[in-house]
């Protein structure tokens, strides 16, 4: 059964699977006492000490809402991160999602900080996610708890919800929607109707960065075939090695539309 389980859970979307992860781990030992507070949320000023505390980017996305929230924000940030890791026309290649989750965590992030002075983001990036995920599912419908809606609807069904169990999230929703309508605006109106290029293109590096070598096992060894504009050496060894990241986050796995059965 374990086994089962773990099967499942390295068939998922790595991008999705591993930031539904992080959350989980991040809300259940920072809510319960065993992760200070005070180490993950954002602070600008802490990034100019010495060493500088640049997981604050990160770590301010991580933490849930209290209680119920422990178990719904991982559900919604692995259900629509998935989305668009999978089925999303907009996401050819896995750095793509990953510039999307830096640009509009970045604009979550700068909006709050000038305007509403929070130190954690989560909610905004999960409808910002849902935003976009919906955006080419027009027409089709979707279950958002015990209710059947159209599915560009979710997201202000996620405002409604807030404004009767936590209406303290609701501006940081908005900011959310905001990101995510100012990345659309970015990446795609402008190009179709502006009759321009995408003003947020994926950089390069982020290419390189997500890039790894194949790896396929022999009876008397792992060989090692690189990736794309590297020299080929044609040799065995009897351990991987190679990028960072694993080679799941060079390919598109399989997914279901949102609305679908």
């Amino acid at each position: 059964m374990s086994s089962e389980i773990m099967a499942a859970y390295w068939q998922a979307p790595p991008m999705a699977r591993t930031l539904a992860t992080a959350i989980l781990v991040v809300s259940i030992t920072g809510h319960f006492g065993l992760l200070p507070i005070g180490w993950i949320y954002f602070d600008e000023s802490r990034l100019f000490k010495l060493p500088p505390e640049i997981w604050r980017f990160v770590t301010s996305f991580l933490l849930s809402s209290p209680q119920l929230g422990i178990v719904l924000d991982p559900y919604f940030a692995y259900q629509y991160l998935s989305q668009l890791e999978t089925t999303n026309p907009k996401f050819q290649r896995k750095e793509d999602v990953l510039w999307y989750l830096i640009t509009v965590g970045g604009f979550i992030i700068t909006v709050n900080r000038i305007f509403l002075g929070g130190y954690f983001f989560l909610q905004g990036l999960i409808i910002a996610m849902c935003y976009t995920a919906v955006q080419d599912a027009r027409g089709a419908k979707s279950n958002f708890f015990f209710f059947t809606v159209p599915a560009q609807l979710i997201p202000y069904c996620m405002l409604l919800s807030s404004l009767l169990m936590n209406p303290m999230a609701i501006p940081l929703q908005v900011t959310g929607i905001l990101a995510a309508h100012w990345h659309d605006f970015m990446t795609r109106l402008w190009p179709e109707f502006g009759g321009g290029s995408s003003l947020l293109p994926t950089p390069a590096f982020l290419s390189r960065f997500v890039e790894t070598p194949r790896v396929f096992q022999r009876e008397y060894g792992t060989a090692i075939r690189p990736g794309p504009g590297a020299p080929s050496t044609g040799s065995t060894t009897g351990a991987s090695t190679g990028s960072v990241l694993p080679d799941s986050w060079r390919t598109r796995g399989s997914g279901h539309r949102l609305g679908g059965d």
